[in-house]
């Protein structure tokens, strides 16, 4: 009863003022670090298919953790997208919150946003935008990653890319998630005063400097990186490999080796 009661009047059956939202609030925050910085170390490792297809052979094989077990465990993969989507699902729906809940309250802020003319709060809709688009995107490929870890590696991840039309989806997901988590960090280092010292307002606009930069930065290497992946795989379906899975430079030259092809 005393939800309630709580839930109704956002205060307490002792007329304290409810600390439920700030609650909340706290797990949006933690959930949205935590996902904004697994998106950064994902790109970059991702992108390792930019410095070779050995390269990004062996990043993959290390997080199936190939240093413990033979051959590694791709469920080791599952594991963590699924915790990963379990932390996605819950930071939405603390973001659904704050969402305009009719058109007739969309308009209010979004007339209240023009008038104020400010940079922070036409932010916020570009990030409940990109977050509404990618709860559907990245839920999609979060389920891609759960069933099919075993199909991750540079021929297996491009002819799910290329020949699979998986392409024109992650362009939308990559400037859903470059923009929604920029923006969403950005704001989060202003909300708690993170980087504030003696001069917020210097501060903020070293934030945002940051941000434009971080931005730039991860949306290029992103699309850098599904280009390459675009390119190996529009050349396996050339080749009539699709479905072939990449083996190490290492382990072509035993083979050749051990079957004699090599003095």
């Amino acid at each position: 009863m005393s939800d309630l009661i709580e839930g109704y009047l956002g205060k307490t059956v002792e007329r304290k003022k409810s600390r439920v939202p700030a609650k909340l609030d706290y797990i949006q925050s933690a959930t949205g670090l935590i996902l904004g910085l697994f998106m950064w170390g994902h790109m970059l490792l991702v992108s390792s298919i930019l410095l070779g297809e050995d390269v990004m052979y062996t990043v993959t094989k290390l997080l199936e953790a190939s240093f413990i077990i033979d051959g590694g465990s791709p469920i080791l993969v599952s594991i963590a997208a699924l915790v990963i989507f379990i932390i996605f699902i819950t930071h939405a729906a603390m973001g659904m919150r704050k969402l305009p809940g009719s058109f007739k309250q969309y308009q209010v802020m979004k007339a209240h946003a023009n008038n104020m003319g400010h940079e922070d709060t036409k932010l916020w809709f570009t990030q409940a935008f990109t977050g509404f688009a990618m709860f559907f995107l990245g839920s999609i490929h979060l389920y891609i990653i759960m069933t099919n870890s075993d199909a991750i590696g540079p021929y297996a991840s491009s002819d799910r890319i290329w020949s699979e039309w998986m392409w024109p989806l992650y362009i939308l997901l990559l400037l859903a998630v470059e923009f929604h988590g920029t923006i969403g960090l950005y704001r989060l280092a202003v909300k708690w005063g993170w980087f504030d010292g003696d001069d917020p307002k210097a501060a903020r606009a070293k934030l945002k400097t940051w941000k434009k930069i971080l931005t730039y930065f991860f949306l290029i290497l992103g699309f850098l990186t599904l280009a390459a992946y675009m390119k190996i795989g529009m050349d396996n379906a050339a080749a009539g490999k699709v479905g072939e899975r990449y083996q190490p430079s290492a382990q072509v030259i035993e083979y050749k080796i051990n079957s004699g092809r090599v003095a």
